[in-house]
């Protein structure tokens, strides 16, 4: 490994433990919209829908709005659930509003940016919508151990466009030789990241089989013993 000096971490899914605070999110959406929906079968379904829309978000197949109401239209359809574009628009804005409301991060996050913090630059990228990201990393308490952040939403491109890790390198002022790059999805964190030089790290908190030759972690802590 090259001489790291500054960690750049992915938010949801590697260090905000999104499926957890999404479910009690919906858990209080459907209590106050008065859904008539079993909330683990609704979640259960929408998981999946949910990942193909950001998937095609970060792909431009679709857009905000699209993504806001597709993932929601399409999985009530499943359940043979119709409401008309201003109930879901509805549902979906109260869930931007109160999935900030829990904040559970993963086991040893903290531990781990502690540690990291005392011998590293800290920042996040995330192809998370700005203002959200930044309520997460203040209400978990994690927001004062990063020195940038680095939304999709600022840059106008998502990972794993190479333009938003040149801009969080650049607002880092430092070398992507002299990086590392600490996420889940592996198409848009990791090589993302490789493609401009930054060293990288898998997080695999999904046990699925990593790619040959490439560092991952199946759980935080053991990031400790890597760098």
């Amino acid at each position: 490994m090259n001489k790291v000096t500054d960690v750049f971490f992915d938010l949801d899914h590697t260090l905000w433990d999104f499926d957890k605070n999404s479910y009690l999110a919906f858990k209080r959406i459907f209590a106050n919209h008065k859904i008539p929906l079993d909330i683990d079968l609704f979640i259960k379904e929408y998981e999946p829908i949910n990942f193909e829309y950001w998937k095609l978000f970060r792909e431009d197949k679709v857009t905000k709005q699209q993504l806001r109401r597709g993932r929601l239209t399409d999985a009530f359809k499943l359940f043979d659930m119709t409401y008309p574009i201003t109930k879901i628009d509805a549902i979906a804005q109260s869930y931007i509003d109160e999935l900030p409301g829990d904040n559970h991060l993963f086991d040893g996050a903290l531990d781990v940016l502690d540690y990291l913090s005392k011998k590293y630059n800290l920042h996040i990228i995330t192809n998370g919508f700005h203002e959200v990201q930044h309520l997460k990393l203040k209400k978990s308490g994690i927001f004062n151990y990063f020195k940038t952040v680095t939304t999709s939403e600022e840059v106008g491109l998502k990972k794993p466009n190479p333009v938003i890790f040149k801009t969080a390198l650049q607002k880092a002022s430092v070398k992507a030789e002299n990086s590392f790059m600490i996420g889940d999805s592996y198409e848009a964190d990791i090589l993302g990241a490789k493609a401009i030089g930054m060293q990288t790290m898998y997080y695999n908190y999904r046990r699925t089989k990593p790619a040959e030759n490439q560092l991952f972690v199946n759980d935080l802590f053991e990031i400790k013993k890597i760098i």
